[in-house]
């Protein structure tokens, strides 16, 4: 079974993507850390999350550590610095008593050290067969390209969680001509499918090897679980029928006054959801959104469903039935483009549901990629042939049934750090996250065969 066939090495292409991630990752971070007044930077919206301040910072440290110390052998431009922005030293609601780098020093430090990356990268090799395991393929640059993205898209949760007037905007995602009329479920045939990645070159540790898995066969839903289908669970009593919770779930519910998704309120019989700064109507026709693990799974259970397995989103996304393998992405090897998935902050919020037929997958299910995060039902946990690279701290650690796994990425999420292959993994009462869900079904015997 053959699989990603077109992933490029050729070392120049990769370095010109390379230099594309990082110059289009800088611009999204000076956009996050521009639209504010110093205060709102310096500021610590949730105890949560860091000050913006920090995430701004910290990306140009873990720039200089990576790019300049580890792959080009220079010494540290501040070296006092590190320790304030070592992510596992110091626990987020600490991070506001640090003596941080001011904004204005932030900014400087972040500009000199991608000033001196640049230079790096365009002498560096990039071959995929030999040198220095850092610089094969780019994978450093692709590396620091997808770690200050998933900053980006911190600082987004950090925008969302501020209170005050509105700081960001973008144009809304096309809708649709009429309600998505697709079957509601696509049956994935059972068998084996190759799961994960030898052959992607940034693919980070947890993505790596490329391994068979044996799925027996399930249905799956078409897209994701809508703010109207929510709204029935909702209108049911589901967030006080026990019989739908996991006991931590209820505890989290009973501890948290939760009602509804996170930042929904009920007003004159309508359902209002506050996003960015703006107070709105919640939209029926969109994927929900800021809902946790223990939601997630009690909405299933209601509706005679569960959660997909992480081995069954990964089938529904990238197998093709007609060829054997699995693609890079639902719609094939190609990268994604405007008309495949909504990602990259182009919008602010989910497209409808049932939005980018040329995104679907060859057995139909769509929406896999962007728009939403969508829970498993599984733990993060290794392949097999783990090995942790380059440092155990990114995946290793947090191996284990505390976190469950998400898959896909939201519209807050760029293309170089989403792929059919990407895992994503957090707490499973975190509600702050730009997460959603899909439920699944086992097959029957007659339609697995």
């Amino acid at each position: 079974m053959t699989t990603e066939e077109n992933v490029t090495t050729d070392p120049e292409a990769l370095r010109r993507r390379a230099t594309d991630a990082l110059l289009t990752a800088r611009r999204r971070t000076t956009l996050l850390t521009s639209c504010v007044e110093g205060p709102e930077l310096t500021a610590q919206h949730s105890p949560l999350m860091s000050p913006l301040v920090w995430d701004l910072a910290h990306i140009g440290n873990q720039e200089e550590q990576w790019l300049l110390r580890a792959v080009d052998g220079r010494e540290a431009m501040r070296p006092e610095i590190d320790p304030l922005y070592d992510a596992f030293e110091h626990p987020r609601a600490e991070r506001p008593r640090l003596p941080l780098l001011a904004p204005q020093e932030a900014r400087g430090y972040a500009a000199e050290v991608r000033g001196r990356a640049l230079d790096v990268l365009e002498k560096a090799s990039f071959a995929a067969d030999g040198g220095a395991r850092l610089t094969r393929s780019g994978f450093a640059f692709g590396m620091i390209a997808q770690h200050e993205q998933q900053h980006d898209e911190t600082m987004l949760i950090t925008h969302q969680l501020r209170t005050g007037a509105p700081a960001l905007t973008a144009p809304d995602p096309d809708p649709l001509d009429a309600p998505f009329g697709g079957p509601a479920e696509v049956l994935v045939p059972g068998g084996p499918f190759t799961m994960g990645t030898t052959a992607e070159p940034w693919a980070l540790d947890n993505e790596r090897p490329a391994h068979t898995r044996h799925v027996p066969a399930f249905h799956i839903d078409t897209t994701p679980v809508t703010n109207a289908a929510y709204m029935e669970f909702l209108a049911d009593g589901g967030y006080r029928d026990e019989r739908w919770w996991a006991p931590a779930g209820r505890a989290m519910l009973r501890d948290g006054g939760i009602e509804a998704p996170r930042f929904w309120r009920r007003e004159g019989g309508q359902w209002l959801r506050r996003r960015f700064g703006v107070t709105e109507a919640v939209p029926p026709d969109e994927p929900v959104l800021h809902v946790s693990w223990y939601e997630a799974d009690a909405y299933a259970r209601w509706a005679g469903r569960r959660l997909p397995t992480e081995e069954e989103w990964e089938k529904a996304a990238r197998f093709d039935p007609v060829s054997g393998r699995s693609t890079r992405y639902p719609w094939g090897d190609a990268d994604p483009t405007p008309q495949h998935a909504n990602l990259g902050q182009r919008h602010l919020r989910p497209a409808p549901a049932g939005s980018y037929p040329l995104g679907e997958s060859p057995l139909g299910v769509r929406q896999l990629i962007g728009d939403v995060w969508e829970w498993t039902a599984s733990d993060f946990l290794p392949y097999p042939g783990f090995v942790a690279y380059p440092y155990r701290e990114y995946s290793e650690v947090f191996f284990g049934p505390d976190h469950k796994v998400l898959r896909g990425g939201s519209f807050a999420v760029d293309q170089v750090v989403c792929r059919g292959t990407f895992r994503n993994w957090d707490y499973p009462i975190r509600r702050q996250i730009f997460a959603g869900f899909r439920t699944a079904r086992d097959a029957y015997p007659q339609e697995a065969s």
